[in-house]
């Protein structure tokens, strides 16, 4: 498996649980994938009942919504007692197919072979950065939401958030407490109920299994979900703290060109624009597409025999690129490869 986040230690499970011998490769020094460096306020939009990998549960009440801490932790938690081979520091520069199995080779040189490979680097190691119109040149600061950490940095300024979704939204509303924060989005903001009826989304989704259904293949790749709100986001954005309006037009300098034809000038920009599949390490085995999307049919490689993902957004179902959901992810991949 390369990588141990989420997605690796869900296919490491699946792994040891089908009588193999699985053995993790990370780039970290922890086994933590990318949720320690994520914002510090991060909080789930899935209670802790829902956001567990197989085998472990949340500690504490189920119903909460676990902050990004708990859940660096409660990975952290899970790596030791799985109990597999984790190598941490083994960065994979590239995945070499030949004869009965594969060539994995470390950025050091270091070389191990396998039969089969699961790549579940996952579909958030590499921050998307859209081409607006003069992003390039713009003076103040800008920093992808990957980078963004606390709003301490922020205060009194004018800051632009860039984005429609859950991170997006949570950041703006955090920022707008001590700074002018607007929200540029290409579309209006759509919001889901959190708690429809009383009862968390997630147990709806579990209930009519909406979750799990195998819809990801047709699902297009610009597809995004609702902001979940409880009511209190929607409200911020209404009571314009952050404000919401169209994407700008322009950036000169330090100034933002709104599409009303308005100027003004901004501190900062912060891109919550998404990301993409951290797979670079296979890009000349002919296994991604020239977007750099695997090329794969429910996370099995469409183009090398005992290649797998865990992991990918949408990868088969809406929750795959979730806590609550890769595991089962997991499961089916491993089962087809061993098959």
């Amino acid at each position: 498996m390369i990588g141990a986040g989420q997605a690796g230690l869900a296919a490491a499970h699946a792994v040891k649980a089908a009588g193999g011998v699985p053995v993790l490769l990370e780039a970290g020094e922890r086994s933590t994938g990318s949720w320690a460096r994520y914002y510090e306020s991060l909080t789930l939009f899935s209670p802790a009942r829902y956001s567990a990998l197989p085998g472990l549960a949340f500690d504490g009440d189920p119903e909460r919504y676990p902050g990004r801490d708990e859940v660096v932790d409660y990975l952290a938690r899970y790596a030791d007692r799985l109990d597999v081979d984790v190598r941490t520091g083994f960065r994979v520069e590239k995945v070499v197919a030949g004869d009965g199995g594969f060539e994995v080779v470390s950025v050091d040189g270091e070389r191990l072979r396998a039969r089969r490979v699961i790549a579940a680097s996952g579909g958030f190691g590499r921050p998307y950065r859209p081409a607006l119109p003069g992003l390039d040149t713009f003076t103040g600061s800008v920093v992808h939401a990957a980078d963004y950490v606390n709003p301490l940095a922020y205060r009194g300024k004018r800051v632009v958030v860039v984005g429609a979704g859950n991170s997006a939204v949570q950041i703006a509303c955090e920022l707008a407490a001590d700074a002018r924060v607007t929200l540029a989005t290409r579309k209006p903001i759509r919001f889901a109920r959190q708690r429809p009826l009383g009862r968390d989304v997630h147990w709806w989704w579990a209930v009519t299994g909406v979750d799990v259904v195998p819809i990801g293949r047709w699902l297009p790749k610009q597809f995004s979900t609702p902001v979940l709100d409880v009511g209190v986001y929607r409200a911020a954005v209404d009571a314009g703290r952050p404000d919401r309006r169209p994407m700008f037009t322009g950036l000169d300098g330090d100034t933002v060109t709104w599409a009303d034809g308005s100027r003004e000038r901004v501190d900062a920009l912060v891109l919550a624009t998404g990301y993409r599949p951290d797979l670079g390490y296979l890009e000349s085995s002919g296994a991604l597409d020239s977007g750099g999307f695997a090329r794969h049919h429910g996370g099995l490689s469409t183009t090398h025999r005992g290649l797998g993902f865990v992991g990918l957004e949408w990868q088969r179902s809406l929750s795959s690129a979730t806590l609550r959901g890769v595991g089962r992810d997991a499961r089916y991949v491993v089962r087809k490869l061993a098959g």
